[in-house]
């Protein structure tokens, strides 16, 4: 069993800009976490993952990066940060770093120069081609829609950016980028901080020659698999890093990598692979999009057969080889209590459901801001509520395609990055009680009941909760290193596995909806005695033979043998 401080730590998420504010701008910044730190510690968390707070003119919330050595300056300064930094371990709370080495802002100095002209020492620290006939070099599309390809008139040239086009890309296969990363990447590791979440890492090759894609009508989530993501050449740039910086440095590191199976994965994480401890897959969350992930914004369901199938393909894979990074929410995904549970009447069952899932998953377990007490996706009426670019660039180009404004609005109530990025909750004050000024996006409108406050004072809440389950995993290693089985594959509404350690076992119930289905004690653990470590409803069962679970009932089960007793 090879045992790191990564894998039996608990990460909690930190979008900053909507997480506190405290000089009343409507803005989150490094302050207002500092004096949530507590909170944070109470919570359970040993590690906190910041989106970047990097200098940036913020087009994509801090994801374009214009001084990858400043802080952005409605965070605060640098000053602010490391006050985070030294608070944050003193309280025995590691601070990973957001980082996006894909891509930079098209204010950042390097990109300045490149653009000023075709003979400047820095035009080829980006990717700059020739168009074809008055078109753009090749017919690949963007992740938030159009061409990958900006024009620039002074130069008659186009660059490359795979995501908004005040985001362009880096240019990899230039050895100056390379050594710039890697001094940036130490630079920060001296600082003291505790590791990296890599954005986007797998894009940062792209196919050699730059071909046009086989199917131009076909969207990025299928073709960048074979066009720029996953590339042969990432797994060398990676280990590099690794053996010149990272291997020094006792840290942790996720990367962001779209388009791969476990198989796949364990190319970046695999044990003597040297280059990441972790990636985050995105099947699961692929699984609402219409085929297969080529349309995020179609209206289709997920379901629990599938989610089953692909979680539990990523638990035993990569099992003993391998390292998982699980979630279920993040800044970029709706809110799961609305995708996976039930926003409504249920809120708090299947929010609770769903975190007992999360936490007794193998691997390291991600939560993010606002899931530890229900929040909710907001249905803001108006697509003026709105400030994500990717979700105003779906709506215009929706809307110039004819589609009803009914139909939009319904699926971003759905798929919206922004339904995660509403300010957080904390109290049914004023704005929640995350800002006194006005927000830069909407609170949602159910803070007065979903708050942290009033999760504080409810023996019963999902935030309590979520401490008793931090609790146990931090209590018995089996809820880390426990080998994962799953019973009752094809049952429609029950998803229940077992972890075990040598002799110690969990057994996990789960009820998906709000449906009430009879659970049967698998034959192969009849000869068993059940305890019941934590449930979300009050239990009387004593025995486990034939049970009628309730909506969203979720059960923690430690396995004993008759005959071991």
């Amino acid at each position: 069993m090879n045992k790191k401080w990564w894998k039996e730590c608990v990460v909690y998420q930190i979008y900053p800009i909507s997480f506190k504010d405290s000089n009343g701008d409507g803005i989150g910044d490094l302050q207002g976490i500092i004096s949530k730190l507590d909170y944070i510690k109470d919570l359970g968390i040993d590690v906190v993952w910041l989106c970047p707070i990097y200098q940036s003119p913020n087009h994509d919330n801090g994801y374009d990066i214009s001084n990858y050595e400043a802080i952005m300056h409605q965070f605060g300064s640098m000053e602010d940060f490391d006050e985070l930094l030294k608070k944050a371990h003193a309280r025995g709370i590691k601070i990973v770093m957001d980082l996006v080495m894909n891509h930079t802002s098209d204010e950042h100095p390097w990109f300045i120069e490149s653009r000023s002209s075709v003979d400047n020492p820095k035009r080829d620290y980006y990717i700059w081609r020739k168009g074809k006939n008055g078109h753009p070099p090749n017919n690949w599309e963007s992740y938030f829609s159009g061409s990958v390809w900006e024009y620039d008139k002074t130069s008659d040239e186009y660059y490359m950016h795979l995501y908004s086009k005040h985001q362009p890309d880096l240019n990899w296969d230039n050895d100056q980028v390379f050594n710039e990363i890697h001094d940036m990447v130490r630079w920060w590791l001296d600082k003291g901080i505790d590791g990296f979440r890599f954005d986007a890492i797998a894009h940062i090759v792209k196919a050699q020659g730059l071909p046009d894609a086989p199917d131009p009508h076909h969207l990025p989530y299928v073709r960048a698999y074979t066009m720029f993501s996953n590339l042969e050449k990432v797994h060398t740039l990676l280990q590099h890093l690794y053996e010149t910086v990272l291997y020094n440095y006792d840290i942790m590191t996720v990367g962001e990598t779209s388009g791969l199976g476990p198989e796949q994965a364990l190319n970046y994480i695999g044990d003597k692979r040297h280059e990441l401890n972790m990636v985050f897959q995105f099947e699961h969350m692929q699984l609402d999009s219409a085929a297969g992930g080529t349309g995020k914004w179609e209206q289709t369901s997920w379901n629990l057969l599938d989610l089953k199938n692909v979680m539990s393909k990523w638990q035993t894979v990569l099992h003993g080889k391998g390292w998982n990074a699980n979630y279920l929410c993040n800044h970029d995904q709706p809110r799961s209590v609305s995708r996976f549970g039930n926003d409504g009447k249920y809120r708090k069952e299947s929010a609770k459901m769903l975190a007992t899932f999360l936490l007794t998953l193998e691997g390291t377990p991600y939560i993010f801001q606002g899931e530890e007490i229900g929040m909710t996706n907001p249905r803001f009426p108006s697509i003026d509520d709105y400030r994500d670019i990717e979700t105003l660039n779906h709506y215009r180009q929706s809307r110039r395609n004819g589609v009803t404004n009914e139909k939009i609005m319904n699926s971003i109530w759905k798929k919206s990055r922004d339904n995660s990025r509403t300010p957080m909750q904390w109290n049914d004050s004023y704005q929640a009680g995350f800002t006194t000024g006005t927000p830069w996006i909407k609170v949602n409108p159910n803070y007065p009941e979903v708050n942290v406050k009033k999760a504080l004072q409810d023996p019963d809440s999902v935030l309590n909760y979520y401490k008793k389950l931090i609790t146990l995993r931090k209590q018995h290693e089996v809820f880390v290193y426990g080998e994962y089985q799953l019973l009752h594959p094809l049952n429609p509404d029950l998803y229940v596995y077992t972890r075990t350690l040598q002799k110690d076992q969990l057994l996990i119930v789960l009820n998906f909806f709000d449906r009430t289905p009879v659970f049967d004690m698998p034959k192969e653990l009849a000869e068993c005695t059940a305890e019941l470590l934590l449930s979300n409803y009050e239990v009387k069962e004593i025995t486990l033979d034939s049970v009628s679970l309730r909506p969203f009932e979720a059960r923690i089960y430690r396995l004993t043998k008759t005959h071991e007793k």
